[in-house]
């Protein structure tokens, strides 16, 4: 373990690991300070610290009560997603980046939703874009937008990756915060391509299923960089 003066990481890199891992799931309560005290052969303050930076990272939460304790947190892809829109909004980073990111991410989903989605995944997924395909015939053009997250994110499911889905949830709702905000509209082929990318999925065709997908999302970013240009220009 680390020097005397910074135990504490050591034991936060340690739970870390075991989250990571499964080890402990969402939920789970961690022993009490003393037992943890006593577990790593360290001091209370150290665990103390170690605790207090585990929260801040959004890891573990503390509950006051007679239910109270230490608890793993359930992760939260508005974090995430908040850190990039900052980056985004103070010039961190681009929006050629945050789409070329999705496109990488996406594709790599895809792959894994091929090889490890089931039947009943699949279902989710049409039934997801049956929704989609309504919104869109109503002119709901804003529930429809929001409803496209709900495809992504059960791709990101199916693909059986719990870091895929913070991910995927996160880079997806930034995209369509930033498309709401350039008011970008739908594409009509949307519908159709996620289709065909379902069925794909079923006769486990996993190249031909991300070549769709990152076609796709080729098509929609340069459909968005262009609305996003022009709102610029609009705005000058």
């Amino acid at each position: 373990m680390a020097a005397t003066a910074r135990v504490f990481e050591g034991i936060s890199e340690d739970i870390r690991a075991r989250v990571a891992r499964g080890d402990l799931k969402p939920g789970d309560k961690l022993s009490s300070e003393r037992d943890l005290a006593e577990s790593y052969g360290a001091s209370r303050s150290a665990v103390r610290e170690a605790l207090r930076s585990l929260e801040r990272g959004g890891v573990i939460e503390l509950r006051k009560g007679p239910r109270g304790g230490t608890f793993v947190r359930k992760a939260d892809t508005g974090l995430v997603t908040a850190s990039l829109g900052d980056a985004i909004s103070f010039g961190g980073v681009s929006i050629a980046s945050l789409t070329e990111s999705r496109t990488i991410v996406m594709t790599a989903v895809v792959r894994l939703a091929c090889e490890r989605g089931t039947e009943a995944d699949f279902d989710r997924l049409d039934e997801s874009i049956s929704l989609t395909e309504r919104l869109g015939s109503e002119e709901q053009l804003e529930a429809r937008r929001v409803q496209l997250l709900d495809f992504y994110r059960l791709l990101g499911e199916a693909a059986r990756n719990e870091v895929l889905v913070i991910l995927v949830s996160a880079l997806t709702d930034l995209v369509l915060r930033l498309m709401a905000q350039y008011r970008v509209g739908p594409r009509a082929t949307t519908v159709q391509t996620h289709r065909k990318i379902v069925k794909c999925l079923r006769r486990r065709a996993a190249d031909e299923a991300v070549a769709l997908m990152a076609g796709h999302l080729d098509k929609l970013h340069a459909y968005f960089r262009k609305s996003a240009i022009e709102a610029g220009a609009a705005s000058a």
